[in-house]
């Protein structure tokens, strides 16, 4: 793969990264998140291969299948599980800041993580290490969804768009973390993922919504 194939190809994978983290925020219906969140991880599969062909890393092109097949596929999946729940609301309703706050926010964000991920950079100027501020743009927007939403749902979904946007900057960084590193991160996510779910499912079941805004009024009266 020639350097200018190779720089195109990555920063369209960033590109695409970057845009399904604010699409995620933009949007409020639980089912689009969840489809844009799956499109978000196969950019990141992607991104992982385009690093696997320059590399030439038969062992990071591994790592990029299990990345497709996890986060645009597993993760996806139980989150559209935990969505077709009884009584599961698919929207998130009462966000505590507006779309245009977040919209406004995710532009703060960006532009600190441009400039906290410059003297990163500078350590070791490349294609790769120049898009570690969009991995870091992904993460806090995540961070963002996380405590800006009400729905427990919603607030999963954050967490994994922070693992996203971690795991981005680790590749962009060392070019691979490893295989056994990336396997074990893997599944202690699908772990908690699996762990929240049924904890989702208890919810609604328990108390008939999974707001977390309602339930901690039910625990105060």
């Amino acid at each position: 793969m020639s350097d200018t194939v190779f720089v195109q190809l990555l920063d369209l994978a960033c590109g695409a990264l970057l845009l399904t983290a604010v699409l995620i925020l933009w949007r409020r219906e639980l089912t689009v998140i969840i489809r844009v969140f799956a499109i978000q991880g196969l950019a990141l599969a992607v991104l992982v291969a385009v690093l696997a062909a320059h590399e030439r890393s038969a062992e990071l092109g591994a790592v990029a299948a299990g990345i497709a097949v996890l986060r645009a596929g597993a993760l996806p999946y139980l989150l559209r599980r935990a969505l077709a729940g009884h009584g599961e609301v698919r929207r998130e309703t009462r966000p505590l800041v507006n779309v245009a706050s977040s919209l406004l926010a995710a532009a703060i964000l960006t532009m600190l993580a441009y400039a906290v991920s410059q003297p990163l950079i500078a350590l070791a100027p490349s294609p790769a290490t120049q898009a570690i501020p969009v991995g870091l743009t992904v993460a806090l927007i995540g961070f963002f969804v996380l405590v800006t939403r009400r729905r427990a749902l919603s607030q999963l979904v954050g967490f994994l768009l922070m693992d996203n946007g971690i795991t981005t900057v680790g590749f962009l960084t060392t070019a691979g973390t490893g295989l056994a590193v990336e396997l074990g991160v893997s599944l202690d996510v699908l772990l908690v993922v699996l762990v929240l779910q049924i904890l989702t499912t208890r919810m609604r079941e328990t108390f008939g919504d999974a707001d977390l805004d309602e339930l901690r009024e039910l625990r105060d009266s």
